[in-house]
């Protein structure tokens, strides 16, 4: 019966096999150890057998298991019998047994299928996988309902430029930029609060540690809310239980990476800081003044935030009129809406939406558009839809901030940026 690499310690004495992939080779002369790797970690074999084994080839390793203070985890295997599943190519185009950092993230990328192997790389997608599982049930202990979503739309859910067409029979959709639309539906539906894990899509033309032009947004709408005040409560609430299940499960992904959450507790001190204000801080931290949240202030506010109240993350709120999207609800000059900065990086933004039928005929003309524009979306509001808002958190930017990762494509496992479409 096959035992995996970690449980090896209990099987003391006891005749096993192991299989995984030969992830390295050591010859000390008569002794040959191979350190195998599957799912679970790492095992060693000891052999006094010549070998003729390339690295990555996929073997069955059967043998007694016995302690050793020098093997992984303190036990290894004592080899009687080996088979070859799968014999690998001795030309490995990626070093997959070394530490990543010491490679350049392009060719991590152009050797994506093999990079992904390496142990340090894989640790990104098992601790993003478990984001998204804790993610899904915070919401559902809440009472929200997943949703999926199409991601083929007639036009931009935001009004905007950035979007992809793609040829669709014989006229052109687009990808979609958020289920902005779909979400507001399914409140107004009677499902009241509502999430989904999905791709979304940005032709902007960025080449940045921050940008890509395919991610996985964690969207969330909710009905019956007052102002973005509810939804910030409610994304500090998530980001407690984020970060204490990583604390909780993580600890071996985070060391990895040398990667850190903040003290879960600490969320509830996230600062709420009005876009003015949060320009006044950074401009008298920087000598000089901020005419806007740029990368550089939201690096600023967020050492700030630390300072003051011991945890790297920030709720920008009461944005302009002008910097928000057409359906934002309108609070005078200012808007009900939200990003949260964390780590110097914006993960969300979020807001409450505008709900009623004749506010949002109003508005539509101060931002250039008409009511035809927006074809079935509009029915969403025309016919009734509680007072509702929602946000998005981008799942790269986090892993990339949890984990202390300097490019956001680094938590991607298939990046897509202007010049990446493969592999």
């Amino acid at each position: 019966m096959r035992v995996l690499a970690k449980d090896i310690k209990d099987s003391n004495g006891q005749e096993i096999t192991l299989s995984g992939w030969v992830h390295r080779i050591r010859d000390l002369g008569g002794v040959n150890f191979i350190i195998l790797r599957d799912r679970s970690g790492l095992a060693q074999i000891v052999t006094n057998d010549e070998l003729d084994l390339n690295v990555e080839t996929v073997i069955s390793a059967t043998g007694m298991i016995h302690e050793s203070e020098k093997a992984p985890g303190g036990y290894e295997m004592q080899l009687t019998k080996l088979d070859i599943l799968a014999e690998a190519s001795s030309d490995l185009p990626f070093p997959v047994n070394q530490d990543p950092e010491n490679i350049g993230l392009e060719a991590i990328l152009d050797n994506r299928m093999i990079s992904l192997r390496n142990p340090k790389i894989l640790s990104i997608f098992r601790l993003q996988a478990d984001l998204i599982r804790y993610f899904a049930d915070f919401l559902r202990s809440r009472d929200f309902t997943e949703i999926k979503t199409s991601k083929l739309v007639a036009g931009g859910t935001e009004g905007g430029s950035n979007l992809f067409e793609v040829d669709y029979f014989d006229t052109k959709v687009c990808l979609a930029q958020s289920p902005q639309q779909y979400k507001q539906t399914m409140v107004a539906s009677g499902l009241e609060r509502v999430f989904e894990i999905g791709q979304a899509y940005r032709a902007e033309k960025h080449d940045t540690p921050r940008h890509i032009n395919e991610y996985v947004s964690l969207d969330i709408e909710m009905g019956y809310i007052e102002t973005e005040r509810d939804l910030m409560t409610l994304e500090a609430e998530l980001m407690e239980y984020l970060f204490r299940k990583v604390r909780e499960n993580n600890q071996a992904d985070l060391d990895a990476w040398g990667g850190t959450t903040p003290d879960p507790d600490k969320c509830k001190n996230i600062p709420i800081i009005p876009h003015d204000q949060a320009k006044k801080i950074v401009s008298e931290r920087l000598g000089r003044r901020v005419f806007e949240i740029n990368p550089e202030a939201e690096r600023v506010i967020c050492d700030w935030a630390q300072e003051e109240h011991g945890i790297p993350m920030v709720f920008i709120n009461a944005f302009p009129r002008k910097k928000r999207p057409f359906y934002t609800y309108p609070d005078g000059l200012k808007t009900m809406s939200f990003d949260l900065i964390f780590r110097g990086l914006e993960i969300t933004t979020g807001g409450r939406r505008i709900n009623e039928y004749k506010m949002m005929k109003e508005t539509l003309p101060k931002f250039g558009m008409t009511e035809e524009e927006l074809g079935d979306y509009i029915s969403i509001f025309k016919y009734g839809c509680p007072p509702h808002g929602g946000f998005a958190i981008g799942l790269e930017r986090l892993t990339q901030k949890i984990l202390g990762l300097t490019n956001v494509k680094e938590a991607s496992l298939f990046p897509r940026d202007r010049k990446r479409t493969g592999p």
